[in-house]
């Protein structure tokens, strides 16, 4: 009785269970789609699609490409170039995964209006000239363009007037507008350029809630209107066809076609990417493109992509095979995709399907569980997990079909442990929410005073004098640069970076506010007072460069003779003043952390550490506060952005032994007497103070800040300040 009485209230939970797990599918939040996502991520990463047509090629705006012709954009007259280049070498046609939505501010008509000192004739010679965006419309009508467009969520920017109709699009069915993806503004070209090009389409994508891209609509809306995807318009122009044919029922779209090729959709008309391994293979560099380097073969009778692989133009995408993958790749391979139709499918009925299963395979477990031995139990949820995982891989394999096999495991799964282990769950719920209640801080002596007074996980704040620190790793862009194709290599560096650091700040009493990146935020005298607060903020500053030291050595000693490892250099701003410190955020999620004009300044002290070459820059009172027992040094008197009094700055070169120095005091009366004499306008007797110091400044690295003295001594040569100037310095560092 007691067995069966056991096992009748394990029933009646498993059938609770069962019904709630399915009400939970039938919503589908974003927990459990995230989780199917992950499961069809790991089935690409097993089984990529293979690309056996070699029908698009990628014109890439890499990095090489950007060092030899410079910064994005480029002359329009370069971008000319590339299309009648690629149309001479065979292009069937060219697709662009950038914008152009201004016109070339290096146009001859644009010159004659902003250069300055050119006669009147000149000027009007240039006036004459076509201009950049003439010459590229023109390169286009010549041949088959298809530019693309930005769907974007803010209306920060007006849309382009005057521009052309965007392509036709047929309907059968139901009207598939209410189900679309939809962006509420639409970023167009330059209608010169739209006007001559081919066609239009859309290039923006929309990431799934983990930030991954799985999914690309073939078409969208946006502006209120309906717009191909630019691959889908490729197709479009490639095939001849007047228009592009969406097939729609009342449960959303069904396929979306051009001509002969009709393309299997979700409900919304999105695309299911069938991944293919991520490599080289599909680029050529726009600069070999541009000089003649890429062989004839590379480029005829291939559908041509041009966008950008360079990290700093942000269009790197993750994606379930890689996680820095250029945004072009994403419609190449969606082009491959529906050329060969490799796509994925994912049908509305699929929900169906896996909703049958799980309840089919739970109930059996209900009713077989009080007749059979907890062993036999456990044989039986096995063989049901390989069933639902074989099933499932099987429909990926042979019917490029998606079909989930997390729900039906996992719900047969948990009505498993409710019938064996119900009290065990309960416990397990209890423990996880208290680990999420102290997982929100990660500063250690934080979590150790909560641990000791739990009250304290509320809302609020108090206002107290803090002494906060920025630091960021100088040239990070290079560096991430060089880890392109290494994003675990990369990872692995910041943390070899950010240990150190890190317990050189919390060993001198300071707690850890957040990461940001490349950047570390601190800030001492909270939550645990701390009198010497600016001192142990300055010694930590210090320790943080001496750790650096250490891990540059360690790293040029690890790397190869002929790859030399590039130094790490961080940049540290120092501040002391009132803060409001407290938890901040919601009743779900909140954070120990810091506000006020103090930690404003603390940034915008980081930021400026670059432009004087100094690693290390403190505001005025924590100067005051570390005088003598710190080498403190005046550096500026700047007129902060948003403040009314002007800051005075100031470096720290050492510990008290090289504040007793006699190079370090002889180094600071001559700084002071060059401040002094370039704020009295005395710019001769300045200049010839620098020299000096630069002889003595040289064991403290001061060659680039005396460079920018220098260089605003010129200035004010050439050009004299006003009568009520007063060496101040306007700085727009935020």
């Amino acid at each position: 009785m007691r067995k069966l009485h056991r096992f009748g209230i394990g029933r009646i939970l498993g059938l609770l269970l069962l019904l709630n797990l399915i009400a939970l599918r039938v919503w589908d939040p974003t927990p459990v789609e995230a989780l199917r996502h992950r499961a069809f991520d790991v089935y690409q990463l097993i089984q990529p699609r293979i690309a056996p047509l070699n029908a698009v090629t990628i014109v890439d705006i890499d990095e090489s490409s950007l060092r030899s012709l410079g910064q994005w954009p480029w002359p329009r007259t370069i971008m000319a170039d590339m299309v009648t280049k690629i149309t001479e070498m065979g292009g069937v046609a060219i697709g662009f995964d950038v914008l152009f939505p201004e016109p070339d501010r290096g146009s001859p008509d644009v010159a004659a209006e902003t250069f300055r000192g050119l006669d009147s004739e000149t000027r009007e010679k240039l006036r004459r000239l076509p201009g950049n965006d003439e010459i590229f419309a023109s390169a286009i009508r010549q041949s088959k363009v298809i530019l693309g467009q930005s769907g974007y969520r803010v209306s920060g920017s007006a849309p382009v007037p005057g521009a052309g109709d965007q392509t036709r699009l047929a309907t059968i069915g139901a009207d598939p507008r209410p189900f679309l993806v939809r962006f509420p503004h639409l970023l167009r070209n330059l209608p010169v350029l739209e006007d001559a090009a081919q066609g239009r389409g859309i290039f923006s994508i929309i990431p799934e809630g983990d930030g991954t891209i799985r999914r690309i609509p073939l078409v969208a809306m946006a502006g209120g209107t309906m717009i191909p995807s630019l691959a889908l318009e490729m197709l479009r122009v490639v095939s001849g066809s007047g228009a592009i044919l969406i097939k729609s029922d009342d449960g959303g779209v069904l396929s979306v076609g051009v001509q002969e090729l009709e393309i299997p959709t979700d409900g919304k008309g999105r695309i299911w990417i069938h991944f293919a391994p991520p490599g080289t293979s599909r680029y050529v560099s726009a600069l070999d493109l541009l000089q003649g380097k890429v062989p004839r073969d590379r480029i005829d009778g291939k559908l041509v992509l041009v966008g950008t692989s360079a990290a700093g133009l942000l269009d790197l995408k993750i994606t379930p095979v890689h996680p820095a993958t250029p945004g072009v790749e994403l419609h190449a391979q969606l082009l491959e995709s529906a050329l060969t139709q490799s796509t994925l499918s994912r049908p509305n009925a699929t929900a169906f399907i896996e909703i049958g299963l799980a309840a089919l395979l739970s109930l059996c477990l209900i009713v077989l569980a009080p007749k059979v031995s907890a062993g036999t139990l456990f044989v039986l949820g096995g063989a049901i997990a390989v069933l639902t995982t074989g099933l499932s891989w099987y429909s990926f394999t042979f019917l490029d079909l998606l079909i989930d096999y997390t729900f039906p495991l996992i719900s047969s799964l948990l009505v498993y442990s409710v019938l064996v282990f119900t009290n065990y769950v309960s416990v397990s719920a209890d423990r996880h929410r208290i680990r999420s209640a102290f997982s929100q801080y990660i500063s250690p002596a934080l979590v150790e005073q909560l641990a000791q007074s739990p009250e304290k996980l509320t809302l609020g704040g108090e206002r107290r004098d803090l002494t906060v620190l920025f630091s960021d790793v100088r040239g990070f862009t290079s560096i991430s640069e060089s880890y392109r194709d290494d994003p675990q290599g990369l990872t692995a560096l910041i943390n070899r970076l950010f240990t150190p650091l890190t317990n050189d700040i919390i060993e001198r009493k300071g707690t850890i506010d957040k990461y940001m990146g490349d950047a570390i935020m601190a800030f001492w005298n909270a939550p645990l007072s701390d009198a010497d607060q600016e001192r142990n903020a300055c010694d930590a500053a210090l320790a943080m460069l001496e750790s650096l030291a250490v891990l540059n050595e360690q790293r040029q000693r690890e790397a190869p003779e002929d790859r030399p490892a590039q130094p790490l250099r961080v940049g540290i701003g120092l501040n002391t003043g009132p803060c409001v410190v407290g938890n901040f955020g919601s009743d779900l999620h909140f954070n120990y952390s810091v506000l006020g004009d103090t930690v404003n300044l603390a940034s915008r002290l980081e930021g400026l550490s670059k432009h004087y070459g100094i690693p290390i820059i403190i505001g005025s009172r924590t100067a005051e506060a570390v005088k003598g027992a710190f080498a403190v040094l005046e550096l500026d008197v700047l007129q902060v952005k948003g403040k009314v009094e002007p800051e005075r700055i100031f470096t720290v070169l050492g510990r008290s032994d090289v504040a007793a120095s006699r190079t370090f005091q002889e180094f600071a009366e001559l700084n002071g007497s060059m401040l002094a004499a370039y704020r009295r306008r005395e710019w001769a007797q300045a200049l010839e103070a620098i020299i000096m110091c630069r002889d003595l400044g040289k064991v403290f690295g001061f060659d680039e800040y005396y460079a920018v003295y220098v260089d605003r001594i010129r200035r004010l040569i050439d050009t004299p300040p006003a009568d009520h100037w007063n060496g101040v310095s306007a700085i727009e560092i935020k």
